[in-house]
């Protein structure tokens, strides 16, 4: 077979027309300086604030500082990830900024600061992606925090309520029971179509554990993502944790869904936060923090929404918790984050000690929104409560002088017993708001002041359980009404009559 130059010649001309030139430009960049997850690279002059940038091995970082010479970049990894880098290592631009999965196959998963699962159970099924920095709803896309957000505690959802799309600070010394009040809002959420996040920070990994198991044995992890960033964790990934969690939480927001974010806890991740900052040799303010701290967490907080009902009405109800040296709320990081938020829970060594638990001081915690998303029966039953044991504190404290009391003091005294006796909760155990008006109208209304103190807890559990199964119709109305009518509390005070009577009978009272 013979070919003929001139086909060959169109046949190659055809090949030149078809081919076309792609050239693939990449930024590439040079490390100069690497130590302690912080690398410093020169040559990168295109690059943006907060874009990730690829090393060798595969291991990525974060731009954090923007320098006329070099740009700083915190390296992500939990395990010494900068001893796989070298000086004069070539680095590249990825265009893309930090982002995590999203969605709700991220839900029942435990996660790390990056969204890569760290609980054995394959990979997260996601197509879906979120930047972990975005901008706070502006003031047209949100509404007014007007829904409960009830945490089963009596002492909380009475005296500091909580709504949806509020910003509730969890202050207090260490070991006074910050975390158990965050677990028992999350196992109240049970069946409240509520999804939680727990972002854990700086926290050891055993806590970890633990903590998933506890919400696995209540059925939690059902409707709870847990992204945790550990004390092993390099303080890159736990200062990005939190951020990961919002990102995760404001998807779920965002497609009409209410959604709860605990952080735990904020004082580590300030920690965190400085010691980057220092690294990237950012000059030191109070307390050794950086400037911009106060920034760093109002841009998260923020974050926290009660959205339109054109943007579907979702929500994001934000628990930070901050840990206080000595009960100092005077310090650094309290006072700025007790600004940002609408109010504070805080707990006190003094009442943990003294078996009041959850130990709440009723002076120092306020709530500045939720009252508008409490519910109206236990606004009727709740509303001198909190004035009531500010008196019998102070009344207690009067009479450690050996005063001798006239029978309105002893009768008040014996009253604010009873109602510290009655507000005193065992952890994972909250409550439903019906048994709460229920137990708090008792009080209230001096039904337990012939009850003693330490029989209490049984005439508690006694009524809860006479109340079902003997006047479930007083359940019931609750439930459907969210209101004490006057028809209800005769019904109410009746039923308590006769089950206090059995119950002094049976106690011997």
């Amino acid at each position: 077979m013979k070919l003929k130059p001139e086909e060959v010649t169109s046949i190659i001309q055809k090949e030149l027309e078809k081919y076309q030139t792609r050239l693939k430009v990449d930024s590439i960049g040079t490390v100069i300086q690497v130590g302690d997850t912080i690398a410093r690279i020169y040559g990168l002059d295109d690059v943006m604030m907060g874009e990730l940038v690829e090393f060798n091995e595969n291991i990525h970082g974060m731009v954090l500082n923007l320098e006329e010479e070099s740009v700083g970049v915190v390296i992500f990894g939990t395990d010494n990830p900068d001893r796989y880098i070298r000086e004069g290592d070539r680095v590249k631009r990825t265009g893309k900024i930090a982002q995590v999965p999203v969605g709700e196959a991220m839900v029942g998963r435990v996660v790390n600061a990056l969204g890569k699962p760290i609980d054995g159970k394959g990979p997260v099924e996601t197509t879906k992606f979120r930047p972990i920095e975005s901008e706070a709803a502006n003031v047209i896309q949100r509404q007014p925090v007007n829904q409960p957000l009830a945490t089963g505690i009596k002492a909380i959802d009475a005296m500091t309520p909580i709504g949806r799309g509020q910003r509730e600070l969890i202050i207090g010394d260490r070991q006074t029971g910050k975390t158990a009040i965050a677990i028992d809002t999350i196992i109240n959420q049970k069946d409240k179509n509520v999804y939680c996040i727990y972002v854990a920070i700086g926290q050891k990994l055993s806590s970890v554990v633990t903590l998933a198991e506890t919400l696995r044995k209540h059925g939690a992890m059902d409707y709870t993502t847990i992204v945790s960033a550990s004390s092993r964790a390099s303080a890159s990934l736990q200062y990005l944790a939190p951020y990961a969690g919002c990102a995760i939480a404001e998807e779920l927001a965002y497609a009409g869904k209410d959604v709860l974010i605990i952080y735990d806890d904020l004082s580590k991740h300030a920690q965190a936060y400085r010691q980057l900052s220092l690294l990237l040799r950012r000059p030191p303010g109070r307390e050794a923090y950086p400037g911009d701290i106060f920034y760093l967490h109002s841009r998260l907080l923020e974050r926290a929404v009660k959205l339109s009902n054109e943007l579907g009405g979702g929500s994001i109800t934000a628990l930070p918790i901050i840990e206080t040296q000595a009960g100092d709320i005077t310090s650094y990081i309290p006072t700025n984050v007790i600004s940002i938020t609408d109010g504070q829970i805080f707990l006190e060594n003094n009442l943990f000690y003294a078996g009041i638990r959850p130990a709440i001081s009723i002076g120092l915690s306020v709530s500045r929104v939720g009252g508008k998303a409490q519910i109206k029966a236990m606004r009727q039953v709740a509303g001198k409560l909190r004035l009531d044991l500010a008196q019998y504190r102070e009344l207690a404290a009067f009479t450690q002088f050996g005063t001798e009391l006239d029978k309105n003091t002893q009768a008040q005294l014996n009253r604010g017993e009873r109602m510290v006796e009655l507000l005193k909760q065992d952890q994972f155990n909250p409550l439903p708001f019906y048994q709460q008006v229920m137990i708090i109208y008792c009080g209230t209304k001096g039904h337990l002041d012939d009850i003693p103190v330490t029989a209490i807890k049984k005439f508690e559990a006694g009524l809860f359980k006479f109340i079902e199964e003997q006047k479930p119709d007083i359940k019931n109305e609750l439930f459907a009404k969210n209101i004490l009518s006057d028809e209800l509390i005769i019904k109410l005070d009746e039923a308590i009559g006769k089950f206090k009577e059995a119950f002094k009978t049976q106690q011997k009272i």
